[in-house]
């Protein structure tokens, strides 16, 4: 029976190729090369000036485009990165046979995080040429990747505070024990050696209570100290970063990020602050969930010139009867009064009252009426004998603002999910980058976050524009920048030597600097 036989290994070639003949003219890996040299890595922040004596150094275009391929091709760990390197023909085509040691690879992400964050900007800067960036409608969102931090290695209050407890049982046991012991010496032993040991565990425990005491920190996570834990999803909790976006929607493209360890409640303001930057322009909407809506961060938008629409969460606490929910209560701008539905009209005495929720606090007014205590609906309207108590918030104007924005735009709020969810569908589903790669500070993780959505981005402009014109672009960007860089060189050796030759006529003829000196040769 005959098959389809492969070559003999040991057999040569009669013409032997190039690696470049084994690499496809339409490989992307092509495209990852053209980007990287068409941008000036020394004014993204990477570091060039390194010492002369001792083994050199990687170039950090051979790193970042690395670092880019991997990530495009779901591979992050350095140790993964370096084996691929000898085995991997289009990493060898790419680093021109090189084989970086992991710990060079895991440095160059660990120590440029913020040379990094500029490589994403790049991206959002290629697309933008290209119009791929709307930036009329931008959607923010959040999601949460798990950290390098186990739930056993992080810490609270309330459970520090119930190991303390069981250390303190236990000591209390053993110590019983080892009063009631009469002569047996190893079963001493035993007993102190465990006592030995849970004092130290106890005296950990209270290491971290008065770090929470003292730095005002809520959590003590000891792997990874910037991670905590964080409600993700259906009252499940893991220790993870949150990672804030904000994608424009007319392709899905991130535009921005940061990696921060809060909830979505005080982020919204930020980022649309680093958006307007970004675009330019505060002529755009933004579309945020319900986890947004919070009165400062209206203001903030307000300040900023900026429409939102934000989700109206539902009422955290009703009234016996829904039919009296706050909702239904209508407020008149003119008298600063509410009615309520039973008619009745409900007063201020002006006075603001601080309200503190969480760490932040906010002005509020109190509404309310004498009227309470002989209405027939009073049961129906409130559980508080001494009737129905009004708040209103310093930012109810904006807020109701929001919502009249939402009524007017019921078109649009709906596509909020589809702008946000595909780069997440993609990065967590499709990449299986679900949890952080690197670990220790919030710095590296960004890192880490910079790399995956500048994967994205590439991945989503290979996929959109077409190859052949994006090459002739890189090429001619990465030409310019190499015209400039030589132009650069020529000039500053020119001023070099020119210094050197006003340096040695001061030296050797005693004369001042008149430039009528450099005329003579």
């Amino acid at each position: 029976m005959k098959f389809i036989n492969g070559t003999n290994r040991n057999q040569l070639p009669l013409f032997a190729s190039s690696i470049d003949d084994a690499i496809a003219q339409d490989n992307e890996i092509r495209l990852i090369v053209l980007f990287v040299d068409s941008l000036k890595l020394a004014d993204f922040g990477f570091t060039f000036d390194f010492v002369e004596n001792g083994r050199p150094a990687y170039h950090p275009s051979d790193l970042l485009k690395l670092f880019i391929y991997g990530y495009l091709n779901r591979m992050r760990s350095s140790r993964t990165l370096e084996k691929e390197c000898s085995r991997n023909i289009e990493l060898m085509w790419l680093l021109k046979g090189l084989v970086p040691d992991h710990n060079n690879i895991a440095n160059f992400r660990k120590n440029n995080p913020k040379a990094i964050a500029r490589i994403f900007r790049a991206t959002v800067k290629l697309a933008a040429h290209f119009e791929l960036i709307g930036g009329a409608l931008v959607a923010g969102d959040s999601t949460k990747l798990r950290a390098q931090n186990s739930k056993k290695n992080n810490f609270n209050p309330n459970k520090i505070e119930r190991h303390i407890a069981y250390i303190d049982a236990r000591l209390e046991e053993y110590n019983s024990a080892l009063a009631k012991e009469d002569g047996d010496v190893l079963e001493k032993q035993i007993l102190v050696k465990k006592i030995k040991k849970h004092s130290i565990q106890k005296q950990k425990y209270i290491g971290y209570q008065n770090t929470i005491d003292t730095t005002g920190v809520t959590q003590i996570s000891t792997s990874d100290p910037d991670s905590r834990q964080i409600m993700t999803r259906n009252n499940i909790s893991e220790v993870a970063y949150t990672v804030q976006t904000t994608e424009d929607a007319l392709h899905n493209i991130p535009i921005d990020f940061k990696v921060t360890n809060e909830n979505d409640s005080k982020a919204m303001g930020g980022m649309l602050r680093r958006t307007k930057t970004i675009l330019g322009h505060n002529n755009f909407t933004a579309i945020y969930d319900k986890g947004y809506h919070t009165g400062s961060e209206f203001d903030y938008a307000n300040r900023l010139g900026v429409d939102v629409l934000v989700a109206i969460p539902c009422v955290s606490a009703h009234a016996p009867d829904t039919a009296f929910d706050v909702e239904y209560f209508k407020y008149n701008t003119e008298t600063d009064t509410y009615t309520c539905p039973a008619n009745e009209t409900l007063t201020t005495n002006g006075n603001w009252y601080a309200k503190k929720n969480g760490k932040s606090i906010t002005q509020m007014k109190h509404y309310k009426t004498s009227a309470c205590l002989t209405c027939k609906l009073f049961a129906k309207c409130t559980k508080n004998a001494k009737g129905r108590l009004i708040e209103r918030s310093q930012y109810a104007d904006l807020i109701y603002q929001n919502k009249i924005r939402i009524e007017n735009n019921y078109e649009i709020y709906p596509r909020r999910q589809a702008i946000v969810e595909h780069p997440y569908g993609v990065i967590k589903r499709q990449w299986d980058f679900y949890y952080i790669m690197t670990k220790k500070t919030i710095k590296n993780a960004s890192a880490d976050v910079g790399l995956i959505l500048s994967a994205y981005n590439l991945r989503r402009i290979f996929n959109l524009i077409d190859h052949n014109l994006l090459k002739e672009y890189l090429k001619r960007l990465s030409q310019y920048f190499a015209i400039l860089t030589a132009l650069f060189n020529a000039f500053y050796t020119l001023f070099y030597f020119e210094n050197e030759k006003m340096a040695f006529i001061k030296k050797n003829f005693n004369c001042s600097l008149n430039p009528i000196y450099l005329l003579t040769d």
